[in-house]
């Protein structure tokens, strides 16, 4: 079976943990143990979020006043470099010897007139208490948005994904059995300008709606989004939350969960699995085999039957 795997980026860096280098290195060889067991028994591509990485480098470009910030599209390659690094070796080193792996830094065409640019909704970087949101918006002009009480997060535009500008090489590395890490961060949103030049553009494309394009262009069976949240649920946060197991495409509106985090995934797998044999899985990193197989996680196929279940947890929103 050929997968493509989207890893969220807070699957990578938990919430409330320190940005460092040590702590990600020890959740992404975590993380390389579940996508190993898959690799070993499927053909695998694998896309990652940076969206908390992506974030500590604009702070880190604001602090440094000798020279303009980077855009964003220049702190996403960035980003991408070093997770993908990461997530490179420690495949490596959990895979047998002979496996082949790649790291291809994906550029993804955006629609330069995107009404996203005009509504900034994707969280990036870390959480602020009211006052540094204050801060950061009068120091930088970031746009801020209130997440939970006392919580507040960056966001930057989104738009929607168009075409994969390597999408010929990365069917190549495919077809030749390379288990490829790519479209890291949602890819690096670029434009065509009036020359047919490619040029980045200031945003963040979403990782999940990036990885169901790429899994729609190399003609993978299976979409699995893992992230830090358990599974997908209906009426999150009141009291009569419950945890979406199996779900037809048509059972399911994005619409109905938040637009800069669940509602992408809901809206990337309903897509994707849409086609009769094709199915998108959305729950924890570790819950990955048992996603697939419809044990863990939300499953969403054609041929799926709807069933929810009362979850005594509360869940957290996926990212």
């Amino acid at each position: 079976m050929r997968i493509v795997v989207a890893l969220g980026g807070n699957a990578l860096l938990k919430r409330g943990e320190p940005m460092t280098a040590e702590v990600q290195r020890a959740n992404v060889r975590k993380a390389a143990e579940a996508l190993a067991a898959l690799a070993r028994e499927h053909d695998i591509v694998v896309a990652h979020g940076n969206g908390p990485q992506v974030g500590l480098l604009a702070l880190q470009a604001a602090a440094y006043k000798e020279v303009a910030p980077y855009p964003l599209d220049i702190l996403g390659a960035e980003s991408v470099g070093m997770i993908g690094y990461l997530v490179e070796q420690e495949l490596t080193n959990a895979l047998p010897a002979d496996t082949k792996l790649a790291t291809l830094l994906t550029q993804i065409e955006v629609d330069r007139d995107d009404p996203a640019f005009d509504k900034p909704e994707k969280p990036i970087g870390p959480v602020y208490s009211s006052d540094e949101a204050k801060k950061a918006r009068d120091a930088h002009g970031w746009v801020m948005v209130e997440e939970g009480y006392e919580k507040w997060r960056r966001v930057v535009p989104s738009p929607l994904p168009k075409r994969i500008i390597q999408i010929e090489t990365l069917r190549l590395l495919v077809e030749l059995g390379v288990v490829v890490v790519c479209a890291g961060g949602g890819g690096i949103p670029v434009i065509r300008d009036r020359d047919g030049n490619l040029v980045g553009m200031e945003a963040v494309i979403d990782k999940d709606r990036a990885a169901g394009l790429l899994a729609e262009e190399i003609g993978a069976d299976a979409f699995l989004m893992l992230t830090d949240v358990e599974a997908v649920y209906a009426d999150w946060g009141t009291s009569q939350q419950r945890a979406i197991r199996h779900v037809r495409p048509d059972q399911i509106d994005p619409a109905n969960f938040p637009a800069g985090s669940m509602g992408p995934k809901v809206e990337a797998a309903r897509t994707f699995a849409s086609r009769p044999g094709r199915i998108a899985g959305i729950g924890r990193l570790e819950d990955a085999a048992a996603i697939l197989e419809g044990a863990a996680g939300t499953l969403v196929s054609s041929t799926a039957i709807a069933a929810m279940h009362n979850d005594p947890e509360p869940a957290p929103e996926a990212s």
